[in-house]
């Protein structure tokens, strides 16, 4: 049995509301399994015996700043700031005085990061975190001790991955990082209780101390710390050379003429040293936009901020009565976008099974393979032949691998995306041909055994001889809805880095709210929180979350290009209320300037003025 301990103060916590768990193995695949809680304990069933991580939501915000602090100087509430910095002090001194094995007035590794500046954390919201890969054991392990272990190893290995080893010892990621380091290693030496129970009495610590568990927690929120500004500064890095072609030029100059690596003019050319393909032109920078709304705002945003558009070509909108199509919203925004704004148009997903995008009539068949095979064919068909003239890239399949609305087996699965992929490829031979993957971490995988992991399916798709012109991921945060939970953007970066495998071009689609999240297209997951990043959802807090994201995913040499998830806010029902660029009255948010920003660095070939700036991150703490 793989399971672990959870404290709530200083004793095991008596109720825990589990969100957004899964299990994950080796290579970063969920695994299937349950994930309950029962005696303060996390408890992972496993359909086998091999080693797993445990992936849930876990609250690094300010009230349980405050309460880690509180408990540590044994108070039940969080004392106002100069009540809880004197008491702080005085713990704090005084655990250093008794500390076994310090010399006299050495400084404990909480007391080192103090004087570094670093002691005054910063909250960084309810976010997603994992543990490693742990074998089963009869004992629980700590939670909070292996949460942080996963984000210290994680860091190190991206520090090797993205050759950042020429960052002197006192740059300020590697003293955050190396606090986190000396005050885990603290939390391993006090990890055993040393209070003894009465005999007949049960160990509900399991032997663990609960000073083992805050220091655990404290290095695990400066490792956290350290991994996104690590991810900042490895995007900042390379975003200059990516835009530029700088990656692309050197890289084939060290390939020697002749050899079987060697680019042929304008390809993509597979890097030794890096994770995937480096391709040759600069990533471009876009937006979803629904055809619902043709209004003189969304023109001139899209038209001053966009290098492209996406038209969704939802089924639910392009046939909403079976035999029926409503072209006349779809064709004006293209029309605009090509005659007009001169901006190229990219399409799709076309084929999504998701709930918002399929149309009532659909589910008469959802039982009739064979019937719905060519339902998908002959939508397909008409898409592509009227609209083969304007588009560029079409991604005709989304989010199959899911499995979760109409249900499919493996052959089917298969059988669909490649009966796109050749539609495309029939009608349209010129255009880019992707398909998209949806909930690009998996964790649906646990609880749906028909369902496929991401990555594994597109290697399928791959070895199956269905020839894609590259993947698209979708990436939406910040909505109470199952694979939609916050992340940090380390685990994002290290996502990406991971679909880089696949040696395609990665077109990624991404989107949070600028407000307090609702649920939309399943009331009954209202109480699936999905967490926040730094501070609560905002238009300002949207705001930095895209010059981060998508200053990092600009970087990648592999990704092709970005694309916010909606220009504006539509009317209900929409997949992500105030989820978009313009508000409904029609006013741009915050996020459409970051978007110039960023696209106007892409043109020159220099690195966002945000991505650098510090107060990036350190403005989380406002919400």
């Amino acid at each position: 049995m793989l399971s672990f301990l959870v404290f709530e103060g200083d004793t095991p916590a008596e109720a825990l509301t589990l969100r957004h768990e899964c299990l994950v193995g080796p290579e970063e695949v969920p695994v299937a399994g349950d994930v309950s809680f029962e005696q303060g304990l996390a408890r992972c069933a496993k359909t086998n015996s091999d080693a797993a991580s445990l992936s849930l939501q876990v609250t690094l915000d300010a009230k349980s700043l405050a309460l880690l602090d509180a408990h540590a100087i044994g108070e039940d509430a969080p004392l106002d700031a100069n009540q809880l910095q004197e008491r702080l002090n005085a713990d704090r001194a005084e655990r250093a005085r008794l500390s076994p094995g310090r010399a006299a007035g050495e400084a404990t590794p909480q007391q080192t990061a103090e004087a570094n500046g670093f002691s005054a954390l910063s909250p960084l919201g309810v976010l997603t975190l994992r543990t490693c890969l742990l074998p089963e054991r009869e004992r629980p392990y700590l939670l909070s001790l292996e949460l942080a272990r996963h984000r210290l190893m994680l860091f190190l290995n991206k520090l090797e991955e993205w050759q950042l080893f020429d960052l002197p010892p006192d740059h300020p990621i590697l003293e955050l990082f190396e606090q986190a380091r000396l005050i885990f290693t603290e939390a391993l030496v006090v990890q055993r209780n040393t209070d003894t129970d009465p005999a007949g009495v049960p160990d509900v610590s399991h032997g663990y101390s609960p000073e083992a568990h805050r220091l655990a927690t404290r290095a695990l929120w400066l490792a956290v710390e350290a991994s996104e500004r690590l991810a900042i500064e490895h995007a900042a890095r390379d975003f200059g050379p990516r835009v530029s072609g700088q990656i692309y030029t050197e890289l084939v100059e060290r390939t020697p003429s002749g050899h079987p690596g060697r680019a042929r003019a304008n390809t993509p050319v597979l890097s030794p040293d890096r994770p995937g393909i480096v391709l040759p032109q600069r990533p471009v920078l876009g937006s979803v936009i629904s055809p619902s709304s043709f209004s003189p705002a969304a023109q001139t945003v899209a038209s001053q901020t966009l290098d492209f558009v996406q038209m969704p070509m939802r089924w639910i909108e392009m046939e909403p009565t079976e035999g029926k199509y409503s072209f006349k919203r779809t064709d004006q925004w293209i029309e605009w976008a090509v005659r007009k704004a001169r901006l190229p148009v990219f399409a799709g997903p076309v084929i999504d099974f998701r709930s918002a995008c399929v149309p009532e009539w659909l589910y008469i068949w959802e039982n009739d393979y064979e019937t719905l095979r060519e339902l998908v064919y002959e939508h397909l068909r008409n898409l592509v032949t009227r609209y083969r003239r304007t588009i560029s890239r079409w991604t005709v399949m989304s989010g199959i691998h899911v499995n979760d609305n109409f249900h499919f087996n493996f052959d089917q699965m298969m059988d669909l995306t490649r009966v796109c992929v050749q539609v495309g490829r029939k009608l349209h031979p010129t255009a880019k041909i992707f398909v998209e993957l949806s909930q690009p971490w998996g964790e649906y995988y646990t609880r749906n055994r028909r369902s496929l992991p991401p990555i594994l399916y597109a290697e399928m798709v791959s070895q199956a001889g269905i020839s894609v012109d590259g993947f698209s991921v979708r990436v939406q945060m910040g909505q109470p809805e199952h694979g939609q939970s916050a992340r940090d953007l380390m685990s994002f970066s290290a996502m990406l880095d991971r679909y880089a495998v696949l040696e395609k071009p990665i077109a990624l689609t991404i989107g949070v709210p600028s407000d307090t999240p609702e649920s939309t297209n399943a009331p009954e997951l209202a109480d699936r929180q999905p967490g926040f990043w730094r501070g609560d959802w905002s238009p300002e807090q949207q705001a930095d979350w895209a010059t981060a994201v998508a200053g990092i995913a600009l970087a990648k040499p592999f990704v092709q290009s970005v694309a916010w998830h909606e220009l504006y806010d539509v009317p209900q029902p929409a997949e992500m209320p105030r989820g978009g660029l313009i508000d409904v009255q029609g006013q741009p948010k915050p996020a459409v300037s970051r978007m110039s920003e960023l696209r106007d660095a892409l043109k020159n070939s220099a690195v966002p003025p945000r991505l650098r700036d510090a107060a990036l991150l350190d403005r989380g703490g406002r919400g």
